[in-house]
């Protein structure tokens, strides 16, 4: 702990002293009631200004211990509108709550502090943790898909992955595109730690002017993640579970082996097929339902001086591929004392360990798209050789010779200490810590190509030696934050003034090792008992700080006239001390125009709220090296006949690398109408971002071995807009019913790129790079031969000429694709090459209902998106005439009984890129469909149970699309694991959108029980 921190606590602690002995306390006491008089347990009785509260019993009855007689009591209760009440001396005050039918005073945390939904300038997204839980999904992002608008969620089906989040389009090229994600005050990129039973609000900052506090990392946008709390009364014990299984929701069905014979008359005549009488489903002996089950049982309640919760969990997924399987157990303590009225101490920590089976899609997609169906998967014990009829591995095979385990343990938590010398004043500290340790054991089997392990001996599919790859990684973080707050009211006016001062300092290292001929056997599967001859290791690790001022000021006047000016400092070293500082200011006002006097009070409008927005962010999401020159040293060359040993440049570098910064300003429009039944927001925004990180090519005399090199040389834009309707209404006390909608549209363009050289990116096996980044073009494009269709015939080829009359594809065939000739020259070429469009959505949406009836509900979420394109990497992924093809191509293609306009008669390991392999990323999902019902109370008081509910649910129901492929949703199969602190997918957004490998995305069926007591 730093020196400074125990200067700053013993402060606090000697401060706190003159609240630990005042006056004697009186018991003030009473009942809280709804307006029709029904009481309300669990409402939230506070005295303003202080850490000092309780709350109401189950029959709505409180006491609460009061030294001064002019305190004022603030009662507040979620889905009611909160109330100050001057005490005066009473020894007894009975509160009626008004139900709030608006969510405008809903509470929102927005970095360092918290503020009324209605006060907000900038935009911001929230979400309760309840909607979040309600899903069978792994990760908490998983569940905000199609719910907020702005905010695109890619997910994946793989077990344990965390969904791609895009806020308001893609905000970098090379430096990260993820968004920073804040958990109780600890930043971080990688949140699968965090079991989303613990959550109770999710809060996006999505402009520049609401995350700019966050300066630094803000850039891609904030995800604050608010856990849960105890509060005052009983213990109140809960058991939640879920069990159900997930399957391939989009399978893609690939030739018969009929349909393959009949491929390879045109593909291979020459090629003779094996006689094994065999008729190979290799996608349907990979691909299976995997059981997933979630399990918490969870504690909470406290008392006027001590709060707690406790969570324990525990999440296993199966996985939808052959011997994939995720592990994870977690826990979590909150717990909070008050000292003394105007002191209190903080304390939330976290653990979880996981364990996952991991299976290397990159290889066994390959080959399970490609394997023959002629050929047997396994026969008494023995795999069918595919290797040995046409060059591909057997994909069982691999994964069955494979046992790849992580083990990942991670620890974090935040304590704080928050003093208040007087009722506008706020004092805290706070240290948070992020520390985690992953474990890896890769063991390749050996197996040779002989009949002991093939029906038929042959081919290259073999590993003489196995081997065995150990990899260790740690990390820590630790960020101490220290904040003033000062809030208060000035008859009309309501001023809060922010200050803080955080520092942040991070420490990972790796580590890894390899040997040959380890013995196969689980027992002794450690280094030491391999080849010592055969050994080769690998270290590396990463050390980086940041330093940071901010400032906040939120005024308002009247309720309407409101005022949000902030403005932080970063010094980060992961630039040259010359550029190492940023400075982040943002401005937002809004006018709540339904609050003037003018405007007509009891009709149709409830609340009316324009406001704009300027800020400016950074993103220093890059390696810590990318300044630095390294070398190379102790190698060999001759001068003048005479060998020496001398240095060279590992890699060239940019000195002068400094910030990418983003600019962006936001107009929106908030309203309710009919008592608040009908809310809705419009926004516009306009992100730019400039300086852009881009790889600049350099010749090649310059000595870099890749002949390039990072530098600040690229601007984008995302601008947009955002639609969000909402209706809710109460028919009668047991029926209710809401339905809502989000639709974003945004247009991304790279603006000013790389000193006029564009990025390809995209390598998809022969066909070489299919995207192409430049100015004027989204980021990430597909840059591709435009196909026009197939020759029909010989007269079409012969009639397909340039102005010379020379044909354009001389050597073409009936049946092969034409190309269009762009340039003109006459030959079909890399300058033929268009765009055809990009994975970025021109839209996306979502769409949402439920319905409540007594102790029914239903809930249904529908998410979407349109105007993308993917690119089908693994049909157009071909290396040999004997691979497979998909089914529908097999019964689509143009023969000469046949023909067909749009599909060849066969396709070549030399067929270009091309518009063919670009297909429609437009899809409208199911997301979501459950069904519960709550048992009635009276049937549990029996029983003394509080509350019970079943219910069905299954996520991804049913997927309506064009693309041919298993999903529209595109993650890297393998994302990257170095670091539990700098996950990221390891798909760039200039390579976003190709289907290679893809883990398929997944239907879930689950039985769902919560359990109160």
């Amino acid at each position: 702990m730093k020196p400074g921190l125990h200067m700053f606590v013993a402060v606090l602690l000697l401060l706190s002293t003159a609240g630990l002995a005042g006056p004697p306390a009186d018991p003030v006491k009473g009942t809280v009631r709804d307006k029709d008089g029904n009481p309300l347990p669990g409402v939230t009785i506070q005295i303003k200004g202080t850490s000092q509260g309780t709350v109401t019993q189950p029959d709505g009855t409180y006491t609460l211990n009061v030294t001064d007689p002019a305190s004022v009591l603030v009662f507040s209760y979620i889905g009611y509108t909160p109330q100050e009440i001057p005490l005066g001396g009473r020894a007894v005050i009975d509160v009626v709550l008004e139900a709030s039918a608006s969510e405008l005073n809903q509470v929102v945390v927005v970095g360092y502090g918290t503020r009324r939904k209605r006060d907000l300038t900038g935009s911001v997204g929230s979400l309760s943790g309840e909607a979040i839980a309600a899903q069978p999904v792994n990760t908490a992002t998983q569940g905000v898909q199609g719910k907020l608008a702005g905010v695109q969620i890619v997910s994946s089906g793989a077990p344990g992955s965390q969904p791609q989040v895009r806020v308001r389009g893609t905000g970098s090229m090379l430096a990260g595109a993820e968004p920073l994600y804040v958990v109780d005050g600890v930043l971080t990129n990688d949140i699968r730690n965090i079991n989303t039973a613990d959550i109770l609000t999710m809060d996006v900052l999505k402009d520049a002017s609401a995350s700019a506090i966050y300066g630094v990392r803000a850039a891609n946008g904030v995800i604050i993640i608010t856990t849960k709390r105890g509060r005052a009364g009983k213990m109140e014990v809960s058991y939640n579970m879920t069990v159900g299984w997930r399957e391939v929701s989009n399978p893609v069905k690939m030739a018969n082996a009929s349909q393959y014979a009949d491929y390879l008359k045109d593909a291979g005549p020459n090629v003779t097929i094996p006689d094994y009488n065999a008729d190979s489903d290799w996608y349907g002996a990979l691909l299976r339902k995997g059981l997933q089950q979630t399990h918490n049982v969870s504690l909470s309640g406290g008392t006027e001086k001590f709060l707690y919760y406790f969570n324990a969990g525990y999440l296993t997924d199966e996985g939808i591929v052959r011997q994939n399987k995720y592990d994870r157990f977690t826990i979590r303590s909150n717990n909070e004392w008050n000292i003394a009225s105007n002191l209190k101490f903080v304390m939330q920590a976290s653990y979880m360990h996981n364990t996952t089976q991991n299976v290397n899609l990159a290889e066994v997609y390959n080959n399970t798209y490609r394997a023959a169906p002629v050929i047997p998967i396994q026969r008494d014990g023995k795999y069918g050789n595919t290797s040995a009829f046409q060059n591909v591995g057997n994909p069982i095979l691999s994964i069955d010779k494979v046992n790849d385990r992580y083990k990942e343990n991670r620890l974090q938590g935040t304590g704080y200490l928050e003093y208040s010398p007087w009722e506008f004043l706020k004092l805290r500290s706070s240290i948070s810590a992020n520390q985690g340790f992953q474990n890896r054991r890769r063991y390749n089997a050996t197996f040779l190509n002989n009949e002991s392990t093939f029906i038929v001996a042959g081919g290259n599919q073999q590993r003489p030696e196995s081997q065995l790859t150990m990899v260790k990684e740690e990390g820590t973080e630790w960020i101490w934050d220290n904040t003033v707050t000062f809030q208060q009211k000035f008859d009309r006016h309501d001023l809060t003034v922010l200050a803080g001062f955080t520092s942040q300092e991070y420490e990972g290292n790796y580590l890894e090792g390899l040997r040959r001929n380890v013995p196969n056997s689980p027992d002794m599967w450690y280094l030491i008992a391999g080849d010592p001859n055969t050994s080769t290791n690998t270290a590396d690790g990463d050390k980086y700080a940041r330093r940071s001022w901010l400032g906040r000021v939120n005024y308002s006047y009247a309720d309407k006239y409101l005022l949000t000016v902030s403005f932080r400092n970063d010094a980060s070293s992961r630039f040259p001390s010359a550029n190492r500082n940023g400075y982040f200011p943002a401005v937002g006002a809004g006018w709540v125009i339904s609050e003037e006097d003018w405007m007509p009070k009891g009709g149709a409008l409830s609340f009316l709220k324009l406001r704009g927005s300027w800020g400016r962010i950074g993103n220093d999401n890059i390696a810590s090296n990318l300044y630095i020159l390294t070398a190379n040293s102790g190698l060999l060359y001759f001068f003048n006949g005479a060998a020496t040993l001398g240095t060279n440049l590992a890699d060239i570098k940019d000195r002068n690398l400094k910030w990418e910064t983003t600019e962006e300003y936001d107009f929106g429009l908030e309203f309710a109408f009919l008592d608040s039944r009908l809310t809705g927001e419009v926004n516009y925004y306009n992100k730019k971002t400039k300086d852009a990180l881009v790889t600049v090519k350099i010749p090649g005399l310059l000595g870099d071995p890749d002949n390039e090199y990072t530098t600040n040389a690229g601007s984008f834009v995302n601008r947009g807009w955002e639609f969000t309707l909402g209706w809710k209404d109460n028919i009668t006390e047991d029926f209710s019913y809401n339905i809502g909608g989000n639709l974003t549209l945004n247009h991304n363009e790279v603006t000013g790129l790389n000193q006029g050289q564009p990025l390809f990116r995209g390598g998809v096996g022969q066909q070489g790079n299919i995207t192409k980044t430049d100015n004027g073009q989204a980021i990430g494009s597909f840059f591709v031969l435009d196909a026009m269709g197939v020759f029909p015939d010989q007269a079409a080829i012969d009639a397909y000429v340039d102005k010379n009359g020379q044909k354009i594809q001389p050597n073409a065939q009936p049946g092969d694709l034409q190309y269009r000739d762009v340039d003109g020259n006459g030959s079909i070429n890399d300058l033929d090459r268009i765009y055809a469009g990009s994975y970025q959505p021109k839209l996306y949406y979502g769409i949402n209902a439920g319905l409540k009836y007594k102790g029914f509900d239903v809930g249904l979420d529908f998410y979407g998106n349109s105007g993308n394109k993917i690119y089908n990497g693994k049909k157009a992924f071909r290396y040999e005439v004997t691979d497979n093809v998909e089914a529908k191509y097999a019964d689509r293609r143009w023969t000469a009984s046949r023909p067909s306009a749009t599909d060849p008669r066969v396709l070549y390991g030399n067929t270009p890129a091309s518009t063919y392999f670009v297909e429609s990323g437009n899809f409208f999902r199911l997301n979501n469909v459950t069904l519960g019902y709550e048992l009635p109370k009276s049937l549990l008081d029996n029983i003394k149970i509080e509350r019970v509910r079943v219910y069905l649910t299954s996520q991804n129901l049913f997927t309506i699309k064009r693309f041919s492929g298993f999903s529209p949703e595109m993650i890297s199969s393998n994302p990257k694991q170095d670091g539990f602190l700098s996950l990221q997918n390891s798909s760039s957004p200039l390579e976003a959108g190709i289907e290679l490998s893809p883990y398929p995305t997944t239907r879930t069926f689950a039985l769902g029980l919560n359990i109160t007591f």
